[in-house]
């Protein structure tokens, strides 16, 4: 009966297209219709068509590597950071500290900055990604590493365990369900950058979002909302591929909590 659970958002995207189609037939005067095309136009004119599907194709494909790459640096490096910050405190008040103004601090503000620095190619649009995930990583990392509980630190201290076999066997199991969350976080955020992103990248080969600013200065519609769906698809499997691995490792973690109980 899973396929239960499908037919509430069925029916609400058949009540979105129809109200769709309404405000466009409706309410739209045909010379003004390119405000809202209808949903077959813009499949047939934005997905179907040769050529601005494999267009819309390549710009999504560059977004994507651009998101994913940028995501695994962030995870990389901040798995990095909050074992070095759980280990030691004084690293922790020295950093965190900065990493919650790199949060706060409209990064995408310092595209021009990281351009005028290293050019707008392939490797800004990668920093920038890893600059906006990075801190849902750290923090939710930082946080699976302390939830450890005493008794188990005790166990490994009577076993004389050092503190590469206590981190290894103890305190990143224990974090991953925490890192997973905070990984599938940072993947909706880094798709944001590389997205949003391409509006301040002119050179090299246009992504997703440079496609829909471009289709945008050129009245393009179908086009432009065939862009926005993808793009928006794409954050969507990147956000549902990462839950799906949090729960697989949180069901993981929660049998392991129960047998050893």
């Amino acid at each position: 009966m899973r396929w239960l659970r499908w037919v509430p958002p069925l029916i609400v995207f058949v009540l979105v297209i129809a109200l769709w189609y309404a405000v466009t037939y409706v309410l739209l005067t045909p010379d003004r219709r390119f405000l809202l095309p209808p949903p077959d136009a813009v499949v047939r004119v934005g997905l179907l068509d040769p050529v601005n599907r494999a267009e819309l194709l390549a710009g999504l494909l560059l977004s994507g590597q651009v998101a994913l790459l940028g995501l695994a640096i962030a995870g990389v490096t901040g798995v990095v950071c909050a074992i070095a910050m759980a280990r030691a405190r004084w690293l922790e008040r020295s950093l965190h500290p900065y990493l919650v103004i790199l949060q706060t601090i409209p990064v995408l503000a310092l595209v021009p900055l990281f351009g005028f620095w290293f050019g707008f190619g392939f490797f800004t649009r990668v920093l920038v990604c890893a600059l906006i995930a990075l801190f849902p990583i750290v923090t939710n990392t930082l946080f699976g590493l302390r939830s450890v509980e005493e008794s188990h630190h005790d166990l490994f201290t009577l076993a004389r365990a050092g503190w590469a076999a206590r981190l290894w066997k103890l305190e990143l199991p224990a974090a991953l369900p925490h890192l997973l969350t905070g990984l599938r976080i940072s993947a909706g955020l880094s798709v944001i950058g590389a997205v949003v992103g391409d509006f301040f990248f002119r050179q090299g080969e246009p992504g997703i979002g440079t496609l829909i600013d471009l289709y945008r200065s050129r009245l393009q519609s179908e086009q432009l909302f065939a862009a926005v769906a993808l793009a928006s698809l794409l954050g969507l499997a990147v956000f549902l591929g990462f839950g799906a691995l949090a729960r697989r490792a949180t069901g993981w973690h929660t049998a392991a909590r129960d047998v050893a109980r």
